[in-house]
């Protein structure tokens, strides 16, 4: 063997013992590798984004909204009887977990027909969902004051063939190996603000998204509310209707019995008939309102249409109205709290500090920057190649010049926050016209419930009347029926009137954005 070839195989087995030493660099940036990759796949949360939304998407501020402290009732009207609130009646419903729940119970009550509607509603979980991609965006907003690193690692290996005209001693045919091992590490210390304006701006945009949740369930929560108000509208209906029914053929077979005694005429029987047949019709009609309306409310809650139960219909006394203050404070008040303001103004927020970021990105930015790298070739005669490199340093990099692009982007970003500002205006007056329009409706409905009551009240007298009269021979069938036709529609007017007078309250609170489980 010659000379420059014991050489060479000296310097490859030093090299490779090198090599060897290495490889506890390289173990360390695996173990390094195999620290952070599990830290990404077990979700490790170190800006803590998961403490910015709930667990749960009925976990929000609706269901733990207090009722506020206001004066007494200032709508047209007498004051309603009260009761104690969902929120003090049932505490430890309240505090549970809202979306553990089991099989659907035979009859349920408003504050669980809500609930259920919260935890199961598309729209709910959507903004729930929209909530925890903005909280992830903080966090990413927040990793930018942070260092960057990263390693490379690469390994070659081939055959390297060199032949030298007349000169064998300088030919050779070897197997070449190569490996490089390098870190990189970059840190902004010093952008004029732009990653604070980036920070305010996903910041904002997580305030405006916990808004739009806290809407969005409240907007179910009316929603589902109604749908429970609806059926037990229906299931009073039927009730009314059944015993309309009962009326007409208790009548039915008077004018029968008269008719067959020779005490009245044909023309009674038939009309006592109709009327018992329109009652029927009447029954089978509501039977079929009720199905509809069990339904709908049954795919409220999430659970099939086809689910058997009931609802209460004891409305004997009616919730608090006491949030219920002037107009002008009730729209002040709206325009202070209101969801959809609150969403609006955030968004405005957001849109300012992007105009910031936007131009900020073409200022100047420091940056502290740092690398390592070493490179090894073994199999290369007459011998192998070593080199290592380190270095740091500070960069300041300036934007010259950009095709005028950033200016148009800059012109971009204010005209968005021009657009967000016109929204907020908008959204401010959409808020005040609908607590105008749900405090007359409820206005009018508060006093509809007492001429409901009165109408109720004395189509009984005149049928209790009409049917003495009717018995005792004085009066006429014609008397009669007219009497139970105007009762069955009094006593539809005040199921109805109970139905709206709810809903209406509900409305009026939701449309102050104060909307909870003290309301039920």
């Amino acid at each position: 063997m010659s000379p420059l070839r014991r050489g060479y195989n000296r310097q490859v087995s030093n090299d490779m013992s090198k090599f060897a030493r290495h490889g506890v660099t390289v173990g360390v940036l695996i173990a390094l590798y195999a620290t952070v990759n599990p830290a990404h796949a077990f979700e490790i949360d170190p800006f803590s984004v998961k403490k910015l939304y709930s667990k749960t998407p009925s976990k929000g501020q609706v269901l733990e909204k207090k009722q506020p402290q206001l004066e007494s009732l200032s709508t047209a009207g007498a004051e309603p009887a009260t009761k104690p609130t969902a929120s003090s009646t049932a505490p430890d419903r309240a505090m549970a977990d809202p979306c553990t729940w089991g099989s659907i119970k035979t009859s349920v009550d408003l504050l669980e027909v809500v609930e259920r509607a919260m935890c199961s509603n598309t729209e709910a979980r959507q903004a729930w969902v929209n909530v925890k991609i903005q909280a992830a965006q903080v966090g990413v907003a927040k990793a930018a004051f942070l260092p960057t690193a990263d390693a490379t690692l690469s390994y070659s290996r081939g055959p390297n063939n060199y032949q030298v005209q007349d000169r064998p001693d300088l030919s050779f045919n070897s197997k070449t190996s190569a490996h490089n091992i390098g870190v990189n590490a970059n840190w902004v210390l010093f952008d004029f603000g732009l990653r604070r304006a980036n920070l305010e701006n996903a910041r904002q945009l997580l305030i405006a998204a916990n808004a739009t949740q806290d809407l969005t369930l409240q907007k179910v929560f009316v929603a589902a509310a109604q749908a429970y108000y609806d059926l037990m509208s229906a299931q009073s209906a039927l009730d009314a209707y059944s015993e309309a029914e009962k009326t007409s053929g208790e009548s039915f077979k008077a004018a029968e019995a008269k008719y067959n005694a020779g005490a009245g005429t044909l023309v009674d029987k038939l009309q006592a008939q109709t009327d018992y047949a329109q009652a029927r019709l009447d029954c089978v009609k509501a039977l079929g309102d009720l199905r509809t309306a069990q339904g709908t409310l049954a795919v409220a809650m999430g659970v099939d249409a086809n689910t058997p139960f009931t609802v209460s219909t004891d409305t004997r006394d009616l919730p608090d109205t006491a949030f219920v203050t002037s107009i002008n404070q009730l729209i002040a008040d709206a325009k202070r709290t209101h969801p959809s303001l609150r969403a609006a103004q955030a968004q405005l927020a957001a849109a300012n500090a992007n105009v910031n970021a936007v131009r900020d990105e073409g200022l100047p930015s420091v940056s502290l920057f740092g690398s390592a790298n070493r490179n090894r070739q073994i199999g290369q005669p007459p011998s192998a190649t070593e080199s290592d490199n380190s270095s740091v340093g500070i960069q300041l990099k300036i934007p010259l010049f950009e095709g005028f692009g950033r200016s148009y982007r800059v012109r971009a970003a204010k005209a968005q926050a021009e657009l967000k500002s016109v929204e907020l205006e908008n959204a401010e007056q959409q808020v005040s016209l609908e607590v105008w329009k749900n405090y007359q409706a409820l206005a009018t409905e508060t006093e509809g419930l007492k001429a409901t009551d009165d109408l109720l009240k004395s189509a009984r007298q005149a049928f209790d009347t009409a049917k003495g009269r009717y018995k005792a021979g004085v009066g006429s069938i014609i008397e009669l029926l007219n009497a139970q036709s105007a009762l069955s529609k009094a006593e539809q007017q005040r199921v109805q009137a109970l139905s709206n007078w709810h809903v209406a309250r509900l409305k009026l609170a939701s449309s102050l954005g104060r909307l909870g489980l003290w309301a039920l």
